[in-house]
Formats: structure tokens, C-alpha cells, sequence
């Protein structure tokens, strides 16, 4: 109804408007060159369902007659339905006690099953089974169990056929699209059942995935292939199997995943809430369904897939699209409002895949400015940028290289075994080749950091100074010639090697030194949050074009560790039972380890914090291996993921974790592991 709307909103504004409603006007354009060709169509849909305006008299032009057309298969789709729809859910659900807080029957769905005669004719015994998919028509939804103590709050996923969508794709934003759309439909539930006074365990409410404006693979949207029905209904908790030749094999289905609150002591309520209102929200869903602007949103993401690809290939490591919004609200992840739009410095102004924006170059890339100035928004933009972002985010067509690592000090971290002896050149009663602490200062965790993002393959490194420690970002020439025993090796030294040695970009956001003015293969100034390429003219200033710079010799980059199973567990020491715990302050609770991720500034969002958690407990559990090569289980743990979704790492065991996952990348999960205290790590050669 997008049509309609923008007609009703001109029509306000025209004497005119309100006829061309009647009219339909509308400029059609194909593919070809030829010019737009107007067509005259005053039937408008929504959700495949027509809607023709007439006029009813000509003097009152604002009563029209309105004609509604329902395509038949609407009607074809209830009768499919039927009597059957929820039937049996219905029937255990009726059949509980009005005190019940276990919900058994309806997690168990034990049912007898009919079966059809031999071909003989002999009779064959009904049997028992279990199944907590309950039918809707062609649709279906799952119910299970949250957790031991949320049996009032079960976790519903329902299946809706993909053909119903009236789309063939099933990519990772063609689901978050959907799920952003029925989120509204949820919404309207909870507004006819929320009371103030009256918590959620008395008035009931549905909970869905809130996601912000990065699109991940979730466990809250997704698509898959799920069961046909292949029974008849016959009554309280029986059924007969289908027996009628027609083959039924999984189809592809749009799979949204939700918990609902089941409210205590009203099971009228409960069943309204499972068979009537949830299944109602999704037939309103999919009559308003806009096939549109999901093939918006799947066009959007092969654009940025495609400005991904050629990122891989060329000497840039960044994209930020002319007219971006990269402010956000205050403490919020949406855009700011009359925000100055982004705008390229001229020179470094590219076009890809028919968008105009600044690439940056490969290499080492200095932001500078001053206070409030933008450049810390704009490195927050390019750290964003490893994910795609929804329409509307303004930071949808910012794409950065998806191996780029946001790095800073983090004093207090745990360091096994890593090698930073290219910026700590001793240090004492240690070797900086082996270095392992249980508390890092703030050069040696950053040195860590860096070192350990360079050996997961990360190909760009965002630093800003304002998170970094002052002694391992820079040591002026004066300082260096007062002091001469100095173990550390500044980043201003070894940040044009990386990238000449190790192909590993910087981009750095500085403003309180000029040190790294030298060293800067480019060099922009934010004013007021518009950019500019002062590279020349900083270059002059710095006086490096004269002035000869010290080159330490070359570093080894080499880590070469390996993980022992010892202390690679989710069972705490001499406990039979596993411990696992998300909190929401940035820590991991698992088994003996206590892990401090605050300093992942990656890490998009709660769920993927708690994902990493997961997935972490399914690498200890499922390992047999005395050395771990962590790399490969790694792998084979996102080859299941993708075959058979993100859910797979999820236990209900778990009572201090959420329900909605999102997958977070490699090298999150990997920095996780590098935290750990109890762990071992050894050199490869060792052990």
C-alpha cells in the first residue's frame, strides 16, 4: 500500500491529489533505456490482497467506493486448516490443571498414532510417539523447553512455508528482514495484555529478538527445512497416519523464534494466547507482508556483498558511501537526527558497484582532528562496518574488511604464551619470545592483542589513541635519546612493517600526537564531522620528507602455540555438573574460568556475547583431543553451524544464559579462548 499512502499524502497537498488516487497514476520503467510509461491502475495491494478505489459521487471526492479482492487461495489456505488447526495442542492444553506450572503434556505431545491396514488387510496396532510440532494448516510451530525453571516460559518457533512469502530467498538479511517485520505484529499482542500493575507471570507476554542495525546469522530468524504434516486429527490426542500415496517431504520455511510468558492460573488465557492470538498475529503478517521492501533489503545486502568482494581484491581496506549517517542517538544505536551526512575527502572519492564514497587505502591511514570533532565516530563507523546494517541505519553502505579487529590496552588481561617481542624487547625474568602473565599491563596487552590478531589473520587493525597506552603507541626522538634503555618497542616502528611484512593495514585515530604524521601513508582531518585530506600538508609539518627514521630490525611474528585439554572444560574442578553464565558486564562464567571480554570492542551485541559462551562450552564438551588444534575444531564448529543452524550450540541445561544467539565471527571467539586463566598453551614444538 506504499502506492496508496504516497498518493494520500501528495493529495493533502494538490487539488489534483485526490483524483489521481482514482486515476492510479504511476510512472512504469524497464530495463531497457526507453523512457518511464505512464499507466492508469487505481487498484492497490497489500499482501496480495486488491484494494480498487471509485468514485461514489462526483461533488465528495473523499468517499470513494472501495472493492476488496481476496485471492481464492486465501480462502483455500483456511480451509486447509480446517478443524484440525491446533486441535491437539488445543486438546492437552484444556485437559491441564488450571494450577499447573509444568506444562507437561503440552512439551511431551505424546500421541497415539493410527496406522493404515496391511496391504493384506490386517489390522496394525496404533503406537505411541512424542512431538512437540504442533499444525496450523501448511504452517507448524515447535515448543520447547526454555530452561528447567522457565517451564512457563516455553520457546515457540514457528514455520511458516516460504512460497507463503511470495520470495524465493533465504539468505541471512531476507530473515532479518522478517523478523524486524513481525516484530510490530507481536507488539499488538502485548499491548491487549499488558496491565502495569500486574506483572508479566500473571498477564502473559511474548517475547521476540530485538536486534540493532547489524544483520547476522541468528537463531531468532532463520530459514530451514521443516516436517510436513503427514497425519489426520482424530480426536483428544490421536491421529492416523496420511496414507494416500502423496509424497510430503520437508519444505523450506521462514522459522521466527520467540518465548512467550504463559500466564499463571488462567489456562483460558493460555490457550487464547497459543491457538488463537499467536496464530492470528502470523495471518496478519502475512497478509501485510511487503514482498517489496524485502527484496530491498535482499538487493541492499547483494550490494554490499558485492562491495565486499571487490574490497578483497583491491588496495582498499574500507568503504564509507557519500551521505551516511554516522552519529548515533545518545545511547542508542540509531542515527542521529539532522546529523551531518558523511562526504569524501575529494581526492580519495570512488565509485563501486554504482555507489560514490571515500575508499581507504591499504596501509596506514592516520584520523586526525579536534575534541568532538568526529573522527572517533567516524573509526566507530569502519569498526562497524565488518557487519552489514539494515536500510535506514545509516551506516548501511560503510563497509569495512570483515577480518578487521578493533584493538586497545587491557591491563589485567591473561596472556599465555604469546610472542611480543616485536614492540617488548625484554623484559625482566622473562622471555618476550614466551611471554605469559596473569595480569598484563597496558603495553604488554596491547602488544598481545595486536600480536594475537595478527596470527588469527586479521588484515586491518583500528586503533584509537584515547584506548591505547600512551608508552607503546609513541616515544618521541627527545625521549629516545634521554632514555636509552627502553624494552619497549613503540607502534610508530613496526606499523609500516606490519603492513609491508604481514600485508596487515592500520587505521589509527590520533589526536594528541604528531609522531605517527611521519609514519602515515595518509593523513585526514575531521572538522565538524567533514573529512579532509591534509596528507601534504602534515607530511611538511612533520618534516619527514628531511629526516631519516629509525628502523628497528625485523620482528618475528611467528606464535606457533598450541592448547592442552588440561583446564579446557565447562565442569568446574571436582564437580559433576557444568557451569555456564553470561553476564551482562562482559564476563563469561564457565567451569573454573571467570573471562573478561570488555576488551572485545567487536562484539555487536549481548546475544553474541552470549553465543560466544555456547559456543565455547560445545568446543570443551565435544573435544577428545590432549592437543587441541583449536583452529580446526573452530572450523568444523561453524561448518555445523551453517548446515544446521546457530540453535545447535544451545543447551536448556543452562538457567543463567539468554535464548537468542547471534553468531559472532572467528575471531571473537578465539580472543575468548585467549583469555582464559586456566587454560595451557605451549609452544608447537613442545609437549
Amino acid at each position: 500500500m506504499e502506492r496508496l499512502e504516497a498518493k494520500l499524502t501528495s493529495a493533502f497537498y494538490s487539488e489534483n491529489g485526490i483524483e489521481d488516487i482514482y486515476a492510479g497514476t504511476e510512472s512504469y520503467c524497464d530495463k531497457s533505456d526507453r523512457p518511464p510509461v505512464t499507466q492508469y491502475d487505481p487498484v492497490y495491494y497489500a499482501g496480495g490482497i486488491g484494494y480498487e478505489y471509485t468514485v461514489t459521487k462526483k461533488n465528495d471526492l473523499w468517499i470513494p467506493t472501495v472493492t476488496v479482492a481476496v485471492p481464492v487461495d486465501i480462502f483455500n489456505e483456511k480451509t486447509e486448516k480446517g478443524n484440525d488447526a491446533l486441535k491437539r495442542l488445543f486438546y492437552y492444553l484444556k485437559n491441564m490443571d488450571n494450577e499447573t506450572a509444568t506444562y507437561k503434556e503440552m512439551y511431551d505431545g505424546e500421541t497415539v498414532v493410527h496406522r493404515s491396514p496391511k496391504s493384506n488387510g490386517d489390522e496394525r496396532h496404533p503406537y505411541n510417539e512424542r512431538s512437540s510440532i504442533y499444525y496450523d494448516g501448511d504452517r507448524s510451530f515447535t515448543i520447547e523447553l526454555t530452561n528447567k525453571l522457565a517451564k512457563d516460559k516455553p520457546t515457540v518457533t514457528y514455520n511458516i512455508p516460504l512460497e507463503k512469502l511470495g520470495s524465493e530467498s533465504t539468505c541471512t538479511a531476507a530473515a532479518d528482514y522478517c523478523l524486524r517485520a513481525f516484530a510490530p505484529y507481536i507488539d499488538e499482542l502485548n499491548a491487549e495484555l499488558n496491565n502495569r500493575s500486574r506483572p508479566d507471570k500473571e498477564n502473559g507476554r511474548y517475547y521476540i529478538c530485538r536486534p540493532g542495525g547489524e544483520i547476522v546469522k541468528r537463531n531468532s530468524a532463520y530459514f530451514a527445512l521443516c516436517p510436513q504434516r503427514d497425519y489426520e486429527y482424530l480426536g483428544g490426542n490421536s491421529v492416523r497416519e496420511l496414507n494416500d500415496g502423496i509424497p510430503r517431504p520437508p519444505r523450506m520455511c521462514l522459522c521466527i523464534r520467540m518465548m512467550i510468558q504463559l500466564p499463571a492460573k488462567k489456562m483460558k488465557r493460555t490457550i487464547r494466547m497459543l491457538t488463537v492470538d499467536l496464530p492470528a498475529a502470523v495471518d496478519k503478517f502475512l497478509a501485510y507482508f511487503d514482498m517489496h521492501a524485502l527484496n530491498r533489503a535482499v538487493e541492499l545486502a547483494e550490494k554490499q556483498t558485492a562491495i565486499r568482494e571487490w574490497l578483497k581484491t583491491s588496495g582498499y581496506c574500507a568503504f564509507i558511501a557519500n551521505g551516511s549517517v554516522l552519529p548515533r542517538s545518545k545511547g542508542t544505536d540509531s542515527p542521529l537526527k539532522d546529523a551531518v551526512p558523511f562526504r569524501s575527502a575529494a581526492r580519495d572519492e570512488i565509485e563501486i558497484c554504482g555507489v560514490r564514497g571515500m575508499g581507504i587505502r591499504r596501509g596506514v591511514t592516520v584520523i586526525s582532528g579536534g575534541g568532538y570533532s568526529g573522527k572517533s565516530t567516524l573509526l566507530d563507523a569502519i569498526s562497524a562496518g565488518i557487519y552489514d546494517h539494515v536500510m535506514g541505519d545509516g551506516r548501511e553502505l560503510c563497509i569495512t574488511d570483515e577480518t578487521a579487529v578493533t584493538v586497545s590496552a587491557e591491563d589485567g588481561r591473561s596472556v599465555k604464551h604469546v610472542n611480543i617481542s616485536p614492540f617488548i624487547k625484554w623484559i625482566p625474568g622473562g622471555d618476550t619470545r614466551d611471554f605469559s602473565t596473569d595480569h598484563a599491563s597496558g603495553s604488554t596487552s596491547q602488544a598481545a592483542n595486536i600480536m594475537e590478531a595478527v596470527d588469527q589473520g586479521a588484515r586491518l587493525l583500528l586503533i584509537d589513541e584515547d584506548r591505547s597506552a600512551t608508552n607503546f603507541m609513541i616515544r618521541d626522538s627527545k625521549m629516545k635519546e634521554l632514555i636509552e634503555k627502553e624494552p619497549i618497542t613503540p607502534f610508530t616502528d613496526r606499523v609500516n612493517e606490519l603492513f609491508t611484512v604481514k600485508g596487515v593495514s592500520t587505521v589509527l585515530v590520533i589526536g594528541g600526537s604528531g609522531e605517527y604524521l611521519g609514519v602515515a601513508d595518509r593523513i585526514y582531518v575531521m572538522e565538524d564531522f567533514l573529512i579532509s585530506d591534509v596528507t601534504e600538508k602534515a607530511k611538511a609539518i612533520s618534516g619527514t620528507r628531511c629526516v631519516k627514521v629509525d628502523i628497528p630490525p625485523s620482528a618475528d611474528w611467528l606464535q606457533n602455540r598450541r592448547l592442552l585439554s588440561v583446564g579446557f572444560s565447562s565442569y568446574p574442578k571436582n564437580c559433576t555438573t557444568e557451569k555456564l553464565e553470561i553476564t551482562d558486564m562482559g564476563f563469561i562464567l564457565i567451569g573454573d574460568e571467570r573471562i573478561d571480554v570488555r576488551g572485545l570492542h567487536d562484539i555487536a551485541s549481548q546475544r553474541q556475547l552470549d553465543a560466544l559462551g555456547f559456543m565455547l562450552r560445545y568446543l570443551e564438551v565435544s573435544n577428545c583431543e590432549r592437543r587441541v588444534d583449536i583452529v580446526r575444531r573452530i572450523d568444523e564448529l561453524y561448518g555445523k553451524i551453517e548446515n544446521e543452524g546457530l540453535d545447535t550450540v544451545y543447551s536448556s541445561f543452562f538457567t543463567a544464559t539468554e535464548r537468542f544467539l547471534d553468531l559472532p565471527r572467528r575471531n571473537e571467539l578465539l580472543a575468548v579462548i585467549a583469555r582464559m586463566r586456566n587454560v595451557i598453551f605451549i609452544k608447537g614444538e613442545d609437549g
